[in-house]
């Protein structure tokens, strides 16, 4: 196996999972006090003029190349999804506990799996499954009242 660096994908998805943590225990301390819809808005600020600087400083903002009619079509989409998906969870962290709420939202790794069979032809291996069932049953075990 190879060793972990910046080009690697695994080192990026456990970066991922540990901001995607942080943000749910960010977002519901910050959203405490402030219409949950209000707090997407000024996150999604944060977020945009974090990228922009990201991308100004590294130079990926000029001249990006051609990019093609399907590209933008699923990129707004994505971007809708995501508006969503961030106007629920905010929500759902006014209404809820963090330690629900946050898992709960984790079903999606269920979901990109299924949509991934369906839509992108992908087949996860046989521990694919078992761990892809594993979250769910979670799912599940969190939202079942004792």
């Amino acid at each position: 196996m190879n060793p972990v660096t910046l080009s690697s994908w695994q080192l990026w998805a456990v970066l991922s999972a540990v901001f995607a943590a942080l943000t749910a225990i960010f977002a519901k301390a910050g959203v405490e006090d402030i219409n949950p819809d209000l707090a997407t808005f000024i996150r999604t600020i944060i977020v945009l003029i974090s990228l922009s600087l990201i991308l100004f400083t590294t130079g990926q903002f000029t001249r990006p190349g051609p990019i093609s009619s399907k590209s933008w079509i699923f990129l707004v989409l994505s971007g809708l999804a995501t508006g969503a998906s961030w106007l629920c969870y905010f929500r759902a962290l006014k209404l809820g506990p963090a330690t629900l709420v946050a898992p709960i939202d984790k079903f999606s790794v269920v979901l990109v799996a299924l949509f991934g069979v369906v839509f992108l032809g992908e087949r996860p291996s046989l521990n694919g499954w078992l761990g892809i069932a594993l979250i769910a049953a979670g799912a599940v075990l969190i939202v079942i009242k004792r």
